[in-house]
Order: C-alpha cells, then structure tokens, then sequence
C-alpha cells in the first residue's frame, strides 16, 4: 500500500472511521474488477465498505474479508446471460429486472441500526436505473466510469455522428479520421454491434444524463495519460470529476477474478529468458471462431516466439477448448509454448520473462500493460476496445495493432517485429518511459495522490453531511 501516502491506518481510520459506502459493480469481469479495486483504495482510506451485488457474477466475499457483502437476485434466466453479441440486449434487461429488487436491498442496508449510517452510494456507469434509486432514498450518488477518459468522449461524439449521417459507418469511410476525436479512425468508433441500433443510442443517453444527475465521477486513469481529454471531460460535464487511476497500482493483485487463475503460469515464466515471451489473453467476453483460432496458434508457432496463450473455454465458437488444434500441434511446440484456460494477469505481466503482451485492449489489461512497461500487439474486438488500441499504437506509441489481419503470416510478422526487430525496440523504449511518467502520479504532489485526497475529503464531507441529516 505504499502509493496511499505515509499516514497510518489508525489515523485514517480516525480522520473517516464510521462513514460507511456501498458500491454497486455492474457484474462483468472488468467492471466488477475496477469496482473492486476502487472499494479496496477507499477501505485503505479509512472508510468501511458494503458491497450490493447481483446474483449473477457474485464475487466472492472470502476474498475481501473486511468488507460487507449483500446480494439480490436479478432476475436474469440462464438463456439471458451475457455474450458478445447481446452484450446492449444484457445492458438493458438488467437495468430494468435489477430495479426494484437493488431497491429493496439498498432501503435493509440503510435501515440496518446494527451499521454505521451510509453516506454514499457509488455505482457503476452502466447502472444509469440507479441514480433514481438514489433521488428516492436520498442518498447521494457518485459514477465510476471502468473504461478510459477517451472512450468516454468517443462514445459521447457517436449521437453527433449519427446525427451527421456518418453512422452506420460504410466500408469505404473506415480510415477516414474523426476530427471530434483525434486520433481515431472510423472504424475505431466504439460501436457495439446489436439488432437493434437505437438500443445504444438510448442507453448511452440514460448512462449521460443520470451521470450528470449524480454528485460526481470516479474515472480509473489518470493526467499523465489523459490529461487532455480529462480537461475536455470537466468542461462538457458539470460535476466533480475524480481521476485517481490506475487502480491496480495501489496494492498487491488482487483476488476478484470470476475465473480460477492457474498458476502453472508462472511457475513456467519462471524458465524463460528476460523479455523473451509473448503473453496472449484477449479477454473475458469475446471470441472468435474456429478458423481465426487456428491462424493465431501457427502464426504463434512460426513466429518462434516464447508464449503463454490464454484460451478462455467457450471462447472459440462451437469449442469447448483446444480440440480443434492439429494432435501435433503441442509436439511441434517443444517446450516452446504453455497454454492456459485463465492466468494471473497482473503477475504476468510483472514477470521478468515476459516481453510482448497481445491484448484484447480491455482498460484493465490497457493500464496493466503501461504500468508495467509492456509493449503490446493489439486485437480489440468491440466497444472500447477500438479506441484503447489506436491510443496504444497511434498516440503513445507503445504498440502494434493487427488492424483486423488475423491471418498467420501477418501475425508471425508482428510478433518478430515486436520482439526481435529494431522496430520493437523503439517501442519498447516508449513503453518504459510511459511507465516511469505513470508511476509519477503516485507519489507525494502527483496527479492521482491529489486526486484522491480530494476524493477523500469529498465523502467525507457527504458523510458529515449524512450524520447532520
């Protein structure tokens, strides 16, 4: 915990001891993971921490001792569970079955005598029902947002847009740059593909407006790396913006995947050369299909590149695992390659013997990268995703984007390039240097150490407030 400053616990504890928040991840790997990690930062603060949570997705409480935990259930049927390609359609149905019974739980933990009084509620974005929730009971509200600053204003400038005629984008246009957000390309555009277009129009209409509503925004960045767009962000939104990021920087890994981590993983990193492996996880929603699946596994064996590949079961369409490979496809490997169904990501890529990481481009795995000088090779597949991975190879420079060429040569390429070539040295420099002005944020007077004393003081002032009322 050295990056929260040298106060003690106890005296946090006086300064914010009984002011009491609950916080309501939205139930995805990512999210839940954030929410997590932020309910963590604000216990080391001194706060005590109640955690509602739907059924689905639970975390699990014995990983977090010192918090409080309350479930309810959400309704959803197992036909409704999330997928890539109903990810809005899951959006939406939550939001409205979650209403009343989060209602409901929320009005026991406030009128729980045996608890301290709740301050504030601290939801996810996606909840925009929420903020209604909150105007009933009075209980003031603040959003974190798990995604970047700059997704945030890239999915802002989609009605502008649509509005223009450029959406739905056409095949001929998808180079074509976007002048409201620089540096993305058109097909960049976080653009969640669904049935029914107006669905994310709509939703994030109620994810803007109820975020307006609340009383502030948590954002899991920070200045070094956004400072431009967060600048933008507190023009065009009027509330207190709080950018106290990244998370996972603020303490050892943490326990809150919904996955079991093999830990063989490391136990082979362990054998490897320094900066010698190529780490691939291309995270916990998308997937792909049998044919891409098998250009990614020999474009990873002629690369003659060291690898650990992440294959989440159920990732690869009409798959359980990796029964479409060649029977000769490990032997070909010789030691060369170890696979696994879910990895200890953040001590991964901490690891000494890793070089190169091939991402998704989730902004979890996003900062992870950064923040522990690792180069990456892009693949986003939906969502922000797109504009994570043009930031990483087109503004910091700290990347490869496959650019939609999941083809074995083009991959075994990029791998060399990255690895091997003059090429990725020089981006492995950048990356080094983005981490050395990341880790700046932490210390006494940086960006984040005084974003978060502010955010502290606020909740506490929204707890004074409380016990007044």
């Amino acid at each position: 915990m050295g990056y929260l400053g040298s106060q003690s616990r106890s005296q946090l504890k006086k300064e914010n001891g009984h002011h009491k928040i609950v916080l309501f991840p939205f139930p995805l790997q990512g999210h839940i993971n954030s929410m997590l990690q932020l309910a963590s930062i604000l216990h080391s603060q001194g706060f005590n921490i109640c955690i509602v949570h739907t059924q689905y997705n639970s975390p699990n409480p014995r990983n977090f001792p010192h918090f409080t935990f309350n479930s309810f259930p959400d309704g959803l049927l197992e036909t409704e569970y999330v997928s890539e390609s109903d990810l809005l359609a899951f959006i939406a149905r939550l939001n409205i079955s979650c209403t009343v019974p989060f209602r409901d739980c929320l009005q026991k933990v406030l009128c729980d005598d045996s608890e301290d009084p709740v301050a504030c509620l601290i939801t996810d974005g996606v909840w925009y029902f929420s903020q209604v929730v909150a105007d009933e009971l009075k209980i003031p509200r603040i959003v974190l947002r798990s995604t970047s600053i700059s997704s945030i204003s890239a999915f802002s400038a989609l009605s502008a847009l649509s509005e223009k005629g450029c959406l739905p984008i056409k095949d001929s246009e998808l180079d074509k740059a976007v002048p409201e957000v620089p540096p993305l390309k058109m097909k960049d555009l976080p653009v969640v593909h669904t049935k029914n277009p107006e669905d994310l129009q709509q939703i994030l209409a109620n994810m803007g407006r109820e975020t307006r509503a609340s009383s502030g925004l948590i954002c899991n960045s920070s200045e070094e790396l956004e400072g431009t767009k967060l600048a933008k962000a507190r023009q065009a939104i009027p509330i207190p913006i709080f950018v106290i990021g990244p998370f996972h920087k603020y303490f050892i890994a943490s326990s809150s995947s919904l996955l079991a981590q093999d830990m063989s993983s490391i136990s082979w990193l362990n054998k490897q050369k320094p900066k010698s492996v190529i780490y691939v996880s291309l995270g916990s929603i998308a997937s792909i299909n049998a044919a891409k699946f098998l250009e990614i596994a020999l474009g990873l064996v002629n690369s003659e590149q060291p690898f650990l590949w992440v294959v989440r079961p159920g990732s690869i369409c009409g798959l359980h695992w990796l029964e479409h490979l060649p029977s000769s496809f490990l032997e070909m490997l010789n030691g060369r390659g170890h696979i696994v169904k879910w990895a200890p990501q953040q001590e991964v890529l901490a690891h000494q013997a890793i070089g190169g990481f091939w991402t998704h481009c989730g902004w979890n795995s996003t900062m992870e990268s950064i923040c522990e000088g690792v180069p990456m090779i892009c693949m986003p597949s939906f969502g922000d995703q797109k504009v994570n991975a043009r930031y990483v190879s087109d503004f910091w420079r700290v990347g490869l984007h496959l650019e939609d060429k999941l083809e074995r040569g083009e991959i075994e390429r990029t791998i060399r390039r990255l690895m091997a070539d003059p090429a990725g040295e020089a981006i492995r420099d950048r990356a080094v240097s983005l981490k050395d002005k990341v880790d700046q944020c932490f210390k006494e007077g940086g960006s984040s150490y005084r974003s978060l004393y502010s955010l502290t003081g606020y909740l506490s002032s929204l707890s004074d407030s409380a016990f007044r009322g």
